[in-house]
């Protein structure tokens, strides 16, 4: 029996690698046709996008993308973790699993909920505050919608690791003089930074990935934002919104576009991971020191 599952679990992880591959190798078949069209640095560095006059430039789009992400990960991760902190904690066992059910559910909302909350709440307040000049479809509100739909994947690995920290480095940290919140910051956290990690780089993921939320509210506009109340367009909802009819080398810069950013969330995750491992090192020698 153990030589059946073992054989099973490596089927299904074979199958995993070979769709992702698959998946990989035709987007890039899709896409390097493209650059017979257009240079890799005009595409990446251009400010136009107008498919009606061949001109292919996603600079607009790539920043419009980094900077929701970046500003959804900053609130998400304080935020996140700090409520993960709170349910590990603070609160009794017996509230904590109550909030961490309602947190579970968050996780199961389809985005287009998300997006259609934000476009009649987050859309109507951004817009009444500045000044009602149609300002409410923004990368403000990006951000926003997307920090709330990163929380519960945050949230939950960060919860998950404060928990498989071992009790013993709280008694021991404790029996040295250590503040509760001492413990928590200095001990804890470091304790669990590989699983917080992870946590984040999934939350990456959600929103540089996010797609019908994002077109809800974002104004769909393919500018360069200059303030958190421009109109933006995201390079997911770019190909989202043009693709059905998309055709020749219109569609071609379509999939290109799903190259870059495929190739983005690549170097994320693979940045983030390196920076794991150095710090695993880092500590092991400081232990062995």
């Amino acid at each position: 029996m153990e030589k059946i599952m073992k054989k099973v679990f490596w089927l299904c992880a074979a199958i995993m690698i070979i769709v992702i591959g698959f998946m990989g190798a035709y987007i890039v078949i899709g896409g390097l046709p493209f650059f017979s069209h257009t240079s890799l640095i005009d595409f990446l560095l251009g400010k136009k996008w107008n498919p009606s006059g061949n001109l292919y430039g996603v600079f607009p789009m790539l920043v419009a993308s980094l900077y929701g992400t970046i500003g959804a990960t900053l609130i998400g991760v304080v935020v996140g973790v700090s409520t993960a902190i709170v349910l590990v904690e603070v609160l009794p066992r017996k509230i904590a699993k109550v909030f961490s059910a309602a947190i579970d559910l968050l996780a199961g909302i389809p985005s287009v909920i998300y997006g259609f909350w934000g476009l009649v709440v987050i859309v109507p307040l951004i817009d009444k505050f500045w000044g009602g000049r149609g300002a409410g479809s923004s990368l403000l509100a990006v951000i926003i919608i997307l920090s709330i739909m990163i929380l519960p994947t945050i949230i939950r690995m960060t919860e998950v690791s404060l928990r498989a920290v071992p009790h013993e480095y709280k008694e021991g940290a404790l029996g040295l003089g250590a503040s509760k919140y001492q413990y928590i910051f200095r001990v804890q956290l470091g304790a669990a930074k590989s699983g917080i990690l992870a946590g984040i780089v999934l939350g990456i993921g959600r929103a540089l990935g996010e797609t019908m939320a994002v077109i809800l509210v974002a104004g769909n506009a393919p500018i360069i934002p200059t303030t958190l109340v421009d109109p933006v367009r995201t390079l997911t909802a770019n190909i989202a919104i043009e693709m059905s009819y998309a055709a020749g080398t219109h569609q071609q810069a379509l999939f290109a576009t799903g190259m870059i950013l495929f190739l983005l969330i690549m170097f994320i995750n693979f940045a983030l991971t390196q920076f794991v491992k150095k710090g695993g090192r880092r500590s092991r020698n400081e232990s062995k020191a």
